[in-house]
């Protein structure tokens, strides 16, 4: 099944281009904390999957006529795998702590903030006056759907619930700059975009052979099949889980090709994957801020 979540975070069931609203299966004392809907339609999947399947008899909408958000705007965490295509690691050169040819086998993950998750329907804001270099990366989302800790690589694919298409926005250091905390540089607000939709796991099988892409202003920038990551789906959910405990909801950014350039305001951003779908954004600049970057 395709699930989004769009307008005042309700929750929907995407079908040939029609969102059929499920909101009324989720209990009413989530109307005062509509962003955690997703979270408990996750975590409730099984006793919820049909009856979000029966949904698609309802009356919908088309879904250019509704605001798409973030596939889960309050994920409890967004963990982000660096350096995992080879062709990546020679444009990254000395302003990143994979210098060296380390890649995400040996770096690990980090963390990007939750609240820098946005949705296919909302723009991308880069900070107001900002001289900075703003990259756009190329990724695969993954959602984990059971909790677990310490997960062998073997049962890993079992913690899945779906899958998206995830830009990782990220202001970039030049030499002789500051190096702020690459957390920092990667949460600004819609720094995050997530979407369209959330594909389940079952519908979408197998992802090695899924190719992805992404345009800037029409001109395709990066591409790659997503079999040829460094670290598979399953090794991340290990190496994350070895950490710390994953939880339902979760985000996985699984990494970027090569292509990873910059976006200025005016730009049109597009990315998409085999059986997914795709998503266009607008890059604008946010809203002026107390601290300038």
């Amino acid at each position: 099944m395709k699930l989004a979540v769009y307008d005042d975070n309700r929750i929907g069931l995407v079908r040939n281009g029609i969102i059929h609203d499920v909101s009324h299966l989720v209990p009413a004392e989530f109307d005062a904390w509509p962003e955690q809907r997703m979270n408990w339609i996750i975590r409730n999947w099984a006793g919820v999957s049909g009856l979000v399947e029966d949904a698609a008899s309802n009356n919908g909408k088309a879904v250019q006529d509704v605001t798409l958000r973030a596939i889960n705007p309050a994920a409890p965490h967004v963990f982000a795998i660096p350096a995992n295509y080879r062709a990546h690691l020679g444009e990254i050169g000395k302003r990143s702590i994979t210098k060296g040819g380390r890649t995400a086998r040996e770096v690990g993950f980090f963390l990007k903030a939750p609240g820098s998750l946005s949705g296919a329907g909302e723009p991308i804001e880069l900070p107001a006056g900002s001289k900075r270099r703003f990259d756009h990366e190329c990724e695969l989302a993954v959602v984990i759907g059971k909790a677990g800790r310490n997960i062998r690589r073997e049962d890993a694919l079992e913690h899945v619930f779906g899958y998206s298409c995830l830009i990782d926005l990220t202001m970039r250091i030049e030499p002789g700059e500051f190096e702020e905390d690459r957390s920092l540089r990667k949460s600004f607000a819609t720094f995050t975009p997530v979407g369209p939709w959330l594909v389940t796991a079952d519908e979408l099988g197998s992802t090695d052979e899924l190719r992805s892409r992404l345009l800037v202003n029409g001109n395709e920038r990066q591409g790659a099949r997503i079999g040829d990551m460094i670290v598979g789906i399953a090794e991340s959910i290990e190496l994350i889980s070895s950490v710390v405990p994953i939880q339902p909801g979760d985000i996985i950014a699984s990494g970027t090709p090569k292509g990873v350039g910059p976006l200025v305001p005016g730009d049109v951003v597009e990315i998409g994957i085999d059986g997914i779908g795709s998503m266009s954004l607008n890059v604008r600049e946010a809203a002026a801020a107390p601290r300038p970057f």
